[in-house]
């Protein structure tokens, strides 16, 4: 989505502001020749960018800054001040940057500034090649960050998939409801690869990594070789082993394509049984309401979502989908699928002729195990995202770090994790040595209900809710003993951003 059609508000900024009327910290939205323009000062710096964030154009002005950035209030991008660069996914371009003056106690907004690309690295101790396996967020992320950064050697993507890098989150939310277009759904033409010289190969298949040799055997025999690797395979469907769960009306959901069969078969569809309630599970079936498919959610659980969110928000969720006419049949699970029907183990038999099966995902770790790569319910990588062999690099939903905020090891599957992640992996496999530190964020939307979750709550043994669900306008907090862990928002967004910055610093402090 871009901001061309945004709508322009507050003053000309051509025209001038005095210095004093934006205060230390503050921001102001305006425009600036035809432009949404956003002005920022810290201290007596004024800065000027554009106004709407690039990935799915929510108002910066509406966000927090963060040192000389500014980050978006819908899903923590964040900005460079000085130079409009993205600094931080789910962003992947910059907005534009405008010279500022000041004369006379007034700021006057100038023209736009052209910035030139980052001069090429040049170091012996850079890899000539670097290879990614790997098609999605991380992959995506990682290739984008080595030449952003300047690296000019060769980068080789390979992608398992048949389409290219996408934007997954989509594919349950707007793209299966129909108020997305499927041109809004790949993360980068073809033709971005091809300009910025990456090898993106679709539909190819590692069979196995030779770490010793610096080599890979592709599924048609043939090798290829590297100086630097990053595994970034993530997760697959975990698939229920029950009588007629391979019919052709039972589907699951992980790639564009999955969304493309779902959606080709709710075009004729009518009565839909959604097995599992997790994000994807709750997702789906708020898109396929949006679409008049009656719909039946079956999982184990008594509340929805509560070992993530907690019992209020899991039983908020539920009344949500329960006035949009979705019935829950919890406590239990699917024994069977038939043509027209799932059997449940409590004794229910619900009419479906379109069953979609959320019950989790399982990292794609057989790669990294049979190289010999360290093990432990994921990739074991340190703080610096490099894994038991020096040179290669995992990322993403395969990838568990030691996490400073919560001291635990942990692995997220969360999209915008995963591309910060390649993103960390990208500048350490350059020479960085930067650790990867960014606080785990992500965000569900169902119907109009859309909250967002920053930091990373595993177990948690009590949780304060600041304001109230019903109204749409709360904070959840959740500890374990005295220390946060993480906090979801409804209709709050600065606060999650300042929730987000809040941890980071704690974080920061135990680096003095």
């Amino acid at each position: 989505m871009s901001s061309d059609s945004a709508q322009l508000t507050g003053p000309d900024l051509r025209q001038g502001i005095a210095f004093d009327d934006l205060q230390d910290g503050g921001m102001l939205a305006g425009h600036a020749g035809g432009e949404p323009v956003l002005l920022a000062r810290r201290g007596e710096d004024v800065f000027a960018i554009g106004a709407v964030c690039t990935h799915y154009s929510g108002p910066l002005a509406d966000g927090l800054i963060v040192g000389e950035t500014v980050r978006c209030p819908w899903h923590h991008a964040c900005f460079s001040l000085r130079t409009g660069e993205a600094l931080r996914a789910p962003a992947l371009n910059p907005v534009s940057c405008w010279r500022v003056e000041r004369r006379d106690g007034t700021i006057y907004v100038q023209e736009k500034i052209e910035h030139a690309p980052r001069p090429a690295l040049s170091s012996p101790r850079l890899p000539r090649t670097v290879v990614i396996i790997g098609g999605g967020a991380a992959g995506n992320a990682a290739a984008e960050t080595l030449r952003n950064e300047g690296y000019s050697g060769g980068i080789t993507m390979l992608s398992a998939d048949e389409s290219g890098p996408c934007d997954r989150p989509n594919l349950s939310k707007g793209f299966l409801a129909g108020s997305a277009e499927e041109d809004w759904i790949p993360l980068r033409s073809p033709d971005f690869y091809e300009e910025h010289g990456i090898d993106l190969r679709l539909a190819t298949r590692v069979d196995s990594i030779d770490p010793a040799n610096r080599k890979l055997k592709l599924a048609d025999a043939s090798e290829l070789t590297f100086d630097a690797l990053l595994l970034a395979t993530g997760a697959e469907p975990v698939r229920l082993a029950i009588p007629g769960g391979d019919l052709p009306h039972v589907h699951y959901l992980r790639t564009l394509a999955d969304s493309r069969a779902l959606i080709a078969k709710i075009l004729t569809a009518r009565k839909a049984v959604v097995i599992g309630a997790s994000f994807i599970g709750l997702e789906v079936a708020a898109s396929l309401r949006a679409r008049n498919i009656a719909v039946d959610v079956v999982a184990p659980e008594t509340i929805p979502m509560e070992r993530i969110l907690g019992v209020e928000a899991g039983n908020f969720i539920r009344q949500i989908h329960a006035e949009h006419g979705v019935r829950f049949h919890l406590g239990t699970t699917a024994v069977s699928i038939t043509e027209r029907s799932a059997d449940l183990k409590n004794g229910e038999n619900l009419e479906a002729d379109l069953v979609v099966i959320g019950v989790g995902v399982r990292p794609l770790t057989s790669l990294a195990a049979q190289a010999g790569l360290s093990i432990d319910r994921g990739v074991v990588v340190n703080e610096y995202l490099e894994t038991s062999v020096p040179g290669i690099f995992a990322a993403g939903d395969i990838a568990r770090w030691p996490d400073r905020l919560t001291g635990q090891s942990i692995r997220v599957e969360h999209f915008v994790v995963a591309e910060r992640q390649g993103q960390t992996a990208a500048r350490n496999i350059l020479g960085a040595h930067e650790r990867f530190d960014a606080v785990p964020f992500f965000w569900t939307e169902q119907y109009d209900l859309q909250i967002a979750y920053a930091g990373h709550a595993e177990r948690w043994d009590r949780t304060e809710i600041d304001g109230s669900l019903a109204a749409r306008d709360c904070a959840i907090s959740y500890f374990r003993g005295d220390k946060k862990l993480a906090v979801a928002t409804i209709g709050r967004d600065r606060e999650g951003l300042e929730a987000e910055a809040a941890f980071e610093r704690a974080i920061a402090s135990q680096q003095r």
